[in-house]
């Protein structure tokens, strides 16, 4: 299992950007496909960005396309979140996780979650 731990979350005005960072540990970690996930008030882990392991390729979901870009760095263990023009609507816990791929939907692999960090954006 992969141990992660978020960091660049705060409080930014609406248009502004962020960059998030998972350290990930485990010597494994460049086998695992790794997404971002993020949990506003009351709702789930919602998939943001995937990046697979094998080829680099990314999925990003609909309200991010354009925004965001995921990406890894292998010999660091850690995977990046870009996050641009952002919205009011993306004031969410963003956590990152491995991810597997069911029904069409991208899912955590683990159960377990960081501590994530907190994204605020003020309109």
């Amino acid at each position: 299992q992969v141990q992660v731990v978020e960091s660049g979350g705060g409080l930014v005005q609406a248009g502004g950007s962020l960059r998030l960072s998972c350290a990930a540990s485990g010597r494994t970690f460049t086998t695992y496909t790794m997404g971002w996930f993020r949990q506003g008030p009351g709702k789930e882990h919602d998939p943001v960005a995937v990046i697979l392991w094998s080829t680099g390729g990314t999925w990003y979901a609909d309200s991010v396309k354009g925004r965001f870009t995921i990406s890894r760095d292998n010999a660091k263990n850690t995977v990046y979140l870009q996050m641009n023009s952002l919205k009011a609507e993306d004031t969410a816990v963003y956590y990152c996780n491995a991810a597997i791929r069911r029904s069409s939907r991208w899912l955590s692999q683990y159960d377990d979650w960081g501590q994530g960090t907190q994204v605020t954006v003020s309109s």
